[in-house]
């Protein structure tokens, strides 16, 4: 699903979970987002990206992205085929290049608390809905305002720019 719904199966990981771990430092001779995507979170669990269905959600602890300033993690993310992070907190720098990649994120430490790994998550950007579809549980962060949800949709920062000065 695209734009503002978002539904999937959740990977649930840890807290710290840091770009090396999110994309290995010998992976990085590529911007390709399928080429890294493969290689998502690979130093945890080898056959992680194997599992990853279009759509699923990553959901981690505290100081999720932490670590080097390098885009590849969110572009791996995505390369991957996830759809949204949702975390209890975000590394500064991984939140900015995730909306410069078009990656949504959304912080939500209950969230990160209740939803267990494999359950179905609904997320509703503009609403600022997480809802844990398996257990019935649902959380309310702060929805993506209007440009922020163009970003998203754009594909991210550069493409946003782009459509944005053909108008």
């Amino acid at each position: 699903m695209s734009g503002t719904l978002l539904e999937g199966k959740a990977h649930k990981l840890g807290d710290h979970v840091n770009t090396d771990l999110i994309i290995p430092a010998t992976f990085l001779v590529t911007n390709d987002p399928t080429e890294l995507g493969e290689h998502l979170l690979e130093g945890l669990d080898p056959t992680f990206a194997s599992r990853v269905k279009p759509g699923d959600v990553l959901v981690g602890g505290i100081d999720f992205g932490s670590g080097s300033s390098r885009e590849h993690a969110p572009i791996a993310i995505k390369g991957a085929g996830i759809s949204c992070v949702v975390a209890s907190s975000f590394a500064r720098i991984f939140f900015r290049n995730a909306m410069n990649v078009g990656l949504p994120i959304l912080e939500s430490s209950e969230a990160f608390e209740v939803i267990m790994d494999g359950d179905r998550v609904r997320i509703d950007l503009t609403a600022g809905t997480i809802e844990d579809v398996t257990l019935g549980a649902r959380f309310s962060v702060p929805g993506y305002p209007e440009f922020m949800q163009k970003l998203i949709d754009s594909g991210g920062l550069i493409n946003y720019l782009m459509e944005r000065d053909k108008t």
